[in-house]
């Protein structure tokens, strides 16, 4: 059975010789459509005419968007280059593209190659990339070994993920001070911007806003331009240990953070450091209107992919009436976009004035009563800790050590990681007469 195929290959001194040869004779491919440029490809994809699609190395819109727009479309992709440029079938490889071929390959060969790409597109799980395959990272020298239990042995970094529902319960706050714990403890840590609203993380630690950051890592990833080196000098140490990757300053820039792409930043954060905390816009909306286009930008889709790849998602809530209502009704609407995920919640700014005397034990009940949360961690509201942190640009263990809050902080820290936390000595007071 011959496949249909279509060429992108405009311009390539090979091109007349590729399809003379695929009209010449049968060799199971057959040739639907010569497109004249991308949109032309996509939309020919989009139709359904083709099973595969030839495309020249030399492309200088080959990125992963578009190889996740064509995948999305079930078109696979074979890349042919020419004999001997080598600096094109690096630049293919950087992007984890596994079928590739040289352009003067005998036409069996290449058709071969083509029958092996649509058989990996068809074997491969529904929401999965068939075109392409995670390309390996470059070697990288961390500073130290990710400090999991079971020896020093290196194993990929895990994702921690932090969000929360709208109403403003301390997202950012938390993602800072768990990062800041972690780094604390000797952890190499990144923290990750990824509000897709406008960060405040840069903000927050004194760091300039305007600094490239995660956008630029994702423009670079998009066109197979960033490795761990590359990642490295994006996300600068703001404390030992603590690296940051700033996020976008302007909700209307959301278009800059491409799932595509985020993909595989969030891979090489695995590899630059043992924890990658990653704090979350709160919205979680499909933006149901365009569901039939597939190809459609999803201002939300840089969180559903975050909460989908993290290892750990950590659900804060505001400690009062309104902020748990607000988390039951977000609880509810993660559990139908993503259902294997099982987040870690946390009640923050803890107090007895909305809630009663008993606040922790008042907020315990009600989440396992309307949401069926057993397992609640608190964080108590210190508003004075909080604010000279703010003020100072700097993270709740520099600014306020002794703060309760940033105890809790700290056995969330030491949670993740699977160490005890800390025991801080309490002062005896002599009683009078001894």
């Amino acid at each position: 059975m011959s496949i249909p195929v279509v060429t992108a290959v405009t311009g390539a001194p090979w091109e007349s010789a590729l399809v003379a040869g695929l009209e010449a004779a049968p060799n199971g491919l057959t040739l639907v459509r010569r497109c004249i440029d991308l949109p032309d490809l996509l939309a020919v994809a989009a139709s359904g005419l083709a099973r595969a699609v030839l495309l020249s190395a030399e492309q200088r819109r080959l990125d992963r968007e578009l190889l996740d727009r064509l995948a999305a479309s079930g078109v696979a992709v074979v890349v042919l280059h020419a004999q001997g440029d080598d600096a094109a079938v690096a630049r293919v490889e950087r992007l984890g593209l596994r079928h590739t071929c040289s352009a003067d390959a005998p036409l069996d060969v290449l058709a071969d190659t083509v029958a092996g790409a649509v058989s990996d597109l068809l074997a491969a799980p529904v929401g999965v990339t068939q075109s392409r395959t995670a390309a390996p990272a470059p070697a990288y020298d961390r500073a130290d070994p990710p400090p999991h239990p079971g020896g020093p042995e290196r194993v990929p970094g895990r994702l921690v993920a932090v969000w929360g529902p709208a109403g403003s319960p301390g997202r950012t706050s938390l993602a800072v001070g768990i990062a800041a714990e972690l780094a604390h403890r000797r952890v190499p840590t990144v923290l990750g911007d990824v509000d897709v609203y406008g960060g405040t993380v840069a903000s927050m630690l004194g760091l300039l806003d305007e600094a490239p950051g995660l956008a630029a890592a994702v423009r670079l990833s998009n066109n197979a331009n960033l490795d761990l080196r590359a990642l490295a000098g994006l996300a600068p140490e703001a404390a030992a240990g603590l690296r940051v990757l700033t996020g976008i300053s302007r909700a209307d820039r959301w278009p800059e953070l491409r799932p595509a792409a985020l993909e595989h930043v969030w891979a090489l954060c695995r590899e630059l450091a043992a924890v990658t905390v990653l704090d979350c816009a709160f919205c979680l909306e499909q933006d149901e209107e365009l569901s039939f286009d597939t190809a459609a930008p999803r201002r939300n889709g840089a969180t559903l992919l975050t909460l989908e790849r993290a290892d750990t998602v950590i659900a804060v809530g505001a400690a009062d009436p309104i902020g748990v209502a607000r988390l039951v009704r977000g609880l509810e609407a993660l559990r139908e976009v993503l259902p294997a995920v099982s987040p870690r919640v946390v009640l923050n700014r803890v107090r007895p004035g909305p809630v009663g005397p008993r606040p922790h034990q008042e907020l315990a009940a009600a989440l396992e009563r309307y949401a069926g949360v057993r397992d609640v961690a608190f964080v108590p509201d210190d508003r004075a800790a909080f604010d000279v942190a703010l003020r100072t640009g700097r993270t709740l263990a520099e600014a306020a050590p002794g703060s309760a809050a940033r105890q809790a902080l700290e056995r969330l820290a030491a949670e993740l990681v699977g160490r005890p936390a800390p025991r801080r000595r309490r002062r005896v007071l002599a009683r009078a007469g001894r």
